[in-house]
């Protein structure tokens, strides 16, 4: 069966053809663009208003975005370890101990980085530097909660019966709030027996466990929950579409997700990765991102936290180390997969 080839299409084959025609040693691989594996909506397109014209600045080339989750990055460099078809991946803390322990990460070139020694400690790896923070506190609607939740705890009120909304164990959103439910309660990322039975408690309450936290984020749209923990850069989003919704971080400290960019190995464009994650953790770059419409949380120390982030989360980085929660992932992944059969076992509705 042949497939009709669009222009584009045409074009681009051409120009890797005539890449490998001028230089008869480059492969298929070495003649394509760098490809970023970024998270789709919001990040894709932060990404692509403010990271790919900053690298194209810095090095004169050009970087494909390819949006996906973080299981989807993780299949396809593994399905293809000598030939990646990808060349840098962002993913959330569990993936991307998961992406290490698996082999499919080439360490960043940290002393050569112009960048890395200015991030905050928590942010720096040698495997993958986290370019942001996501933040996970309470969201609620203000037009039927009249006085601000400030503590997790509050989702347990009786006032709030049919009204809470939760992710499952699949998303990092929905496993860190297990584990702060635990923490609570004397447990830790490796005993949440208490945080089942907090979640256990919580039934009443609960109107929907959604698949992920874009299904949470459309449940308040839909008007179906009306308290629920939440990312603060989703939230964010919905509060510009008009969606009646706020955001605080609660007294127990908001969650804190480092977010990594990590080279994958075998990439045919080492170098290029390492500038391309390099580009990523500049103040300049950023600082772009911490505005709105994007609102990224940063983690590179030179960059003064300003608007809405410094209004509801936290005004500097001093704030950051005492007011987030940042979660042994090491110890949460060691169990995770067990929790998610549970979870899916016990609570349903």
């Amino acid at each position: 069966m042949t497939l009709p080839l669009s222009r584009r299409n045409i074009v681009g084959s051409a120009l890797t053809l005539g890449a490998m025609q001028l230089f008869p040693g480059i492969s298929h691989a070495q003649a394509r663009k760098l490809v970023f594996a970024t998270f789709t909506g919001s990040w894709e397109e932060a990404h692509r208003a403010v990271l790919v014209p900053a690298f194209k600045k810095a090095t004169g080339q050009d970087v494909l975005l390819d949006p996906m989750l973080s299981v989807d990055q993780i299949a396809k460099v593994t399905a293809a370890r000598n030939h990646p078809p990808i060349d840098v991946m962002l993913h959330d803390p569990g993936p991307a101990l998961t992406a290490v322990a698996q082999g499919l990460v080439e360490p960043f070139p940290h002393a050569q980085s112009a960048n890395y020694k200015d991030l905050i400690p928590e942010a720096q790896d040698p495997n993958g530097p986290a370019m942001f923070f996501q933040v996970v506190g309470i969201t609620y609607n203000p037009e039927k909660i009249k006085t601000p939740p400030t503590s997790w705890a509050d989702l347990f009120k009786p006032e709030y019966k049919g009204r809470v909304g939760i992710t499952n164990l699949n998303s990092t959103l929905g496993t860190g709030f297990l584990v702060e439910l635990a923490r609570m309660h004397g447990g830790n990322e490796g005993n949440v027996e208490e945080g089942f039975k907090a979640i256990e408690r919580l039934k009443p309450n609960l109107a929907a466990v959604a698949a992920n936290p874009g299904a949470l984020a459309a449940l308040f749209q839909q008007g179906q929950i009306d308290i629920s923990p939440g990312n603060f850069n989703a939230i964010q989003l919905l509060k510009a579409r008009g969606v009646p919704v706020e955001f605080v971080a609660p007294k127990e400290g908001a969650i804190a997700f480092r977010t990594q960019i990590e080279i994958v190995k075998n990439t045919p464009h080492k170098e290029l990765a390492a500038k391309l994650i390099d580009v990523a953790l500049s103040p300049e770059v950023q600082t772009k991102l911490m505005q709105a419409p994007y609102l990224v949380v940063p983690t590179n120390g030179k960059v003064k936290l300003e608007g809405e982030i410094a209004r509801v989360l936290v005004k500097d980085v001093a704030e950051m180390k005492k007011k987030f929660v940042f979660q042994d992932w090491a110890k949460i992944n060691e169990h995770r997969a067990a929790w998610i059969d549970r979870f899916n076992r016990e609570i349903k509705l």
